[in-house]
């Protein structure tokens, strides 16, 4: 285009006989129907999930302030976690599930595959060992 001016200048050039043309065209649009995929409501919930109060005291600025029943927040988790390593006899496996409204099998899960570190300071190597 840079190199030819005539056709520039054509580009350029309005045509009447065009322009009354497209003054005429009316163009009207419709869209079809909407129709609603019936999926079962599969992704809609069914119902509200009950929530609870976190447990946590202190360390409540630390955490969430609500969960669902049957769930437990991470800072509740390592709580009931360590109640239950400093005393077990208080601390069972189904006072856990009824303070944080949990199942007892996964309560008891938890209880065995899960378990809090411990800080052990081993005794210092002297020069005869």
């Amino acid at each position: 285009m840079a190199d030819s001016p005539e056709i520039k200048e054509e580009v350029l050039r309005k045509d009447d006989k065009f322009l009354t043309l497209l003054k005429d065209v009316y163009v009207e649009s419709r869209d079809p129907p909407v129709r609603v995929k019936d999926g079962g409501g599969e992704h809609l919930p069914s119902k509200q999930k009950e929530k609870r109060l976190t447990k946590l005291g202190h360390l409540e600025a630390l955490d969430v302030k609500k969960v669902s029943k049957g769930k437990i927040s991470l800072v509740e988790a390592l709580t009931l976690l360590n109640n239950h390593k400093l005393q077990p006899q208080i601390w069972t496996a189904e006072k856990i599930a009824a303070e944080y409204s949990l199942e007892l099998k996964d309560v008891n899960s938890l209880l065995e595959f899960f378990i809090p570190f411990t800080v052990m300071e081993l005794p210092k190597e002297t020069k005869k060992a």
